[in-house]
């Protein structure tokens, strides 16, 4: 089988390689719940990061009413906004969206470490993915840059991500459904 957009069930890594076939997630977002976590702080780039992300949420083809967008007062909150998302039980990932921008003081390096280091851990602890869309950026230009300027969109590339980590997980699921299925059977 081919890997396209829309087949990513199992797939050859390379379509010349042999052995096991390779789980290879898709951008299909059509039957996908996803959750938008966006701060309030520096809210000029994060309304740009927002709208790259339901640009490509709309192209991924993950429909209205399967989104939820939480605002949060700054990027030190999106992992209890991300935390409390992810509990619901109704979502199949969520997207972090954020812009730190460095300082003159350490505060960029305490709040930007521990958002990343937050959303790891709620990452692990759901076993949802929860997409680290947050800028860490020297200056304001640089995060203009980098939500919808000569740098792409990172609001978009984490919806990317997200859709994609999404189907991973249900296909290996899947795939380890029908493994222990097949190690149970008595061989002929």
């Amino acid at each position: 089988m081919r890997v396209t957009e829309a087949t990513h069930r199992l797939a050859p890594l390379r379509p010349e390689a042999s052995g096991p076939a390779a789980l290879v997630g898709s951008h299909d977002g059509r039957h996908l719940r996803i959750a938008v976590v966006c701060a309030r702080y520096n809210d000029e780039i994060t309304r740009r990061l927002l709208h790259g992300a339901e640009s490509k949420l709309d192209e991924c083809g993950v429909s209205t009413e399967h989104r939820l967008v939480v605002w949060v007062p700054g990027s030190f909150e999106l992992p209890l906004g991300a935390q409390s998302v992810a509990h619901t039980g109704g979502i199949d990932a969520v997207v972090c969206l954020g812009t730190v921008i460095r300082g003159a003081t350490a505060h960029f390096d305490f709040i930007a470490g521990e958002c990343a280091a937050g959303l790891q851990r709620v990452q692990l602890e759901t076993n949802l993915p929860i997409v680290f869309g947050v800028l860490t950026t020297e200056n304001f230009e640089q995060a203009l840059e980098r939500s919808g300027g000569a740098m792409g969109n990172k609001g978009s590339e984490a919806v990317e991500t997200a859709i994609e980590m999404a189907n991973l997980l249900k296909d290996v699921s899947l795939a380890g459904a029908a493994l222990r299925s097949r190690g149970r059977t008595a061989p002929a």
